[in-house]
């Protein structure tokens, strides 16, 4: 399965460019190209791997974009309260949208991802330059795969940086010797993306689907994957932006915008070819059918924290391959917490779990919902007297670890590796997913809904498969209940009425499915609902605080699922009070039940002191710009760009 896992490090001394700035190009002169690296497969292979190998630093995948970054969401936190969320160099200020261009992070992530850029324009002009790529034979074939998984990638890469910093330079070949095209000033987004999204269209007609092509599993990027970039890319391009500054012929937003740093979408009409360009490209995907759900969300994350690629629904339709014990933090720095030692998962004791979800988020599923108890963690695992257990959470209303990460679901072979690697930090090696089938039917729902005027109208280019939004939606939500539950839940998709409930419930079923993720973030911005749903979050927690429903109860109950009462039943806890016909009498240790004081209605501390602090730099009651949910370019970038590169909504340099 981790082929590419195993042999990415071999091409390290493959590729380079020439000695310039540390601003654009980031590998050592030392790594010159040889002049036969593109008359081999074998090499230009080895190139292509090169790329998945940039994509496991701390810096890129393994860690900053899917975990750090992409917090704070209404349902996502950083682990940063109080004064920490104003720490502007660190994480906890920085992703609370508190955060100084001198943070060192920033720079260590456009570092990073520019290399990859750079080796992508590498692969591409060699192969363009190749005489394999008209040798009309198999090794033609190959080269054209390795050129779409580069362009692909690149794609992939800018349009993550235009998510992080807005505008940003834009390059697509590589460094000349005489550095006359380094040192490059930022390219509007919008122009990116149109370039962006002709790459991928060129990509399309050379990628293989997953399974077409032995090698090409969902851990390499393939058609699939290059479609449902593209759709993801064009609803970007529709949505909204903070901008540098006022877009002729843009749209203003009436809510949430600057007026020095303008929040704008592009005009109407491109908006629609914007839309129609995404279904056409995630309708080709649904009409596949390489891609499918997993009829069990549940299975779909225990076969992820085996490591174990799901060939039968492919769900998962591009997973950055990570190496056990190499790379990956997911498991670590989000996931169940572990808080001790234990000879069952290593002499480390810890897992930073820095990566938590809220009580509202917790609180807004409906019932039967699996999803549910698999993202929200309301335990850790900690040990007492040298045993480790299962603990419920207390009063941790901002605290909530993510559980699609779970230690306690990692296979043997990962146990060995945690225990062989004593007190140093672990790597879980568990793949970053980039995109989910799930995903598509979202953005499928979400586009049908727009251009039909309704979640039940038809429109031109549509999937055969599935020709209304309300079908797609309801494929994601029914897929997280058991067969007992699933009317309930076939009635709350049949109850929505009209384009703008139904787009409304595709913003919910978005966080019930994608939380955790590293997305939830960037939907919430194209949909200029950040910061509206980060408030309503807010209110929502005062409101469920004091609420006359006892939304927060004092004491919950649960039963334990093993004699010494080291592992809790999470489907006996009783969220929502003690069930009918029981009473508390039901609940107590003669029954091997436990129950636990919260102190959330008690709470104060969470009003006065954490609850102001989340999200304060953007949500606050001074923000210093009205929608800065961008990262600044960081000082030290600044300084090597020979004057190119300043900030903009009002960061300095």
């Amino acid at each position: 399965m981790k082929k590419i896992a195993k042999i990415l490090f071999l091409s390290a001394s493959l590729f380079c460019t020439t000695a310039c700035s540390d601003f654009l190009d980031q590998t050592a002169p030392s790594e010159q190209p040889g002049e036969n690296v593109f008359e081999s497969t074998f090499f230009t292979e080895l190139a292509v791997n090169k790329l998945y190998g940039l994509m496991t630093q701390d810096a890129t995948y393994s860690r900053d974009i899917p975990i750090v970054l992409s917090t704070n969401s209404d349902c996502e936190l950083v682990d940063g309260l109080g004064t920490d969320a104003n720490n502007t160099t660190h994480e906890r200020g920085a992703m609370n949208y508190n955060v100084s261009p001198g943070w060192s992070k920033l720079s260590n992530v456009w570092d990073a991802m520019y290399s990859i850029i750079e080796n992508a324009n590498l692969i591409v002009e060699g192969i363009n330059k190749s005489p394999l790529l008209t040798s009309g034979d198999s090794d033609q074939r190959a080269m054209e795969r390795f050129k779409g998984e580069a362009l692909t990638i690149r794609a992939m890469v800018y349009f993550d940086l235009i998510r992080l910093f807005g505008d940003i330079p834009y390059k697509s070949e590589s460094s000349n010797p005489d550095l006359g095209n380094v040192y490059l000033g930022k390219s509007d987004r919008d122009v990116i993306m149109d370039e962006l999204i002709k790459d991928l269209e060129t990509a399309i007609t050379l990628l293989p689907w997953a399974g077409e092509v032995s090698a090409y599993t969902t851990e390499r990027v393939t058609k699939g994957y290059a479609h449902s970039l593209l759709a993801n890319i064009a609803l970007s391009r529709a949505g909204w932006s903070i901008r540098e500054e006022q877009k002729n012929g843009y749209v203003t937003a009436d809510k949430n915008s600057d007026p020095v740093y303008p929040t704008q979408r592009c005009d109407d009409a491109t908006r629609t070819k914007m839309y129609e360009l995404a279904l056409k490209h995630l309708a080709t995907v649904i009409d596949n059918g390489t891609h499918q759900l997993n009829p069990s969300f549940a299975n779909e994350w225990y076969l992820i924290n085996q490591r174990q690629l799901d060939e039968t629904y492919r769900e998962n339709i591009f997973e950055i391959p990570m190496g056990l014990g190499v790379s990956g933090e997911l498991g670590y720095t989000v996931g169940v917490r572990m808080n001790g030692f234990s000879t069952l998962y290593g002499e480390q004791g810890n897992s930073s779990g820095k990566l938590k979800m809220t009580a509202p988020y917790f609180w807004s599923f409906q019932d039967g919902d699996q999803r549910r108890d698999i993202t929200c963690c309301n335990l850790q695992l900690k040990t007492e007297n040298n045993v480790l257990k299962e603990k419920m959470l207390g009063n941790t209303p901002f605290a909530i670890y993510c559980g699609k990460w779970d230690i306690r679901q990692m296979n043997e072979e990962w146990r060995q590796v945690a225990i062989a690697t004593g007190k140093a930090k672990w790597m879980s090696g568990i793949n970053c997913v980039r995109m989910r089938y799930s995903q598509v039917l979202l953005m499928y729902a979400e586009t049908l809904n727009e251009l039909a005027s309704g979640p039940d109208g038809t429109y031109n280019g549509a999937s055969t498969r599935i020709s209304t939004a309300r079908k797609a939606l309801e494929l994601v939500h029914t897929r997280a209940f058991a067969d007992a539950n699933k009317s309930e839940a076939e009635n709350y998709i049949a109850a929505i009425n009209g384009k703008e409930d139904f787009f409304e419930a595709i913003v919910d079923e978005n966080a019930w499915e994608l939380a955790g993720e590293g997305f939830r973030k960037y939907d919430l911005i194209r949909w200029n609902l950040l910061i509206d749903k980060i408030k309503q979050f807010k209110s929502d927690y005062e409101s469920q605080l004091f609420s006359s429903k006892n939304s927060y109860p004092e004491k919950i109950y649960f039963n334990y699922s093993n004699d010494d009462k080291t592992s809790i039943d999470i489907s006996s806890v009783t969220w929502h009070g003690i069930p009918s016909g029981k009473s508390s009498s039901d609940y107590d240790d003669n029954n091997n039940f436990w129950g636990k004081e919260r102190t959330d209605t008690k709470g104060q501390a969470q009003l006065t002191v954490n609850l102001p602090s989340i999200s304060s730099g953007l949500v606050g009651d001074n923000v210093a710009v009205i929608n800065r949910y961008l990262l600044p370019i960081a000082s030290t970038t600044i300084s090597a760009s020979n004057g190119m590169l300043h900030n903009s909504y009002g960061f300095s340099d």
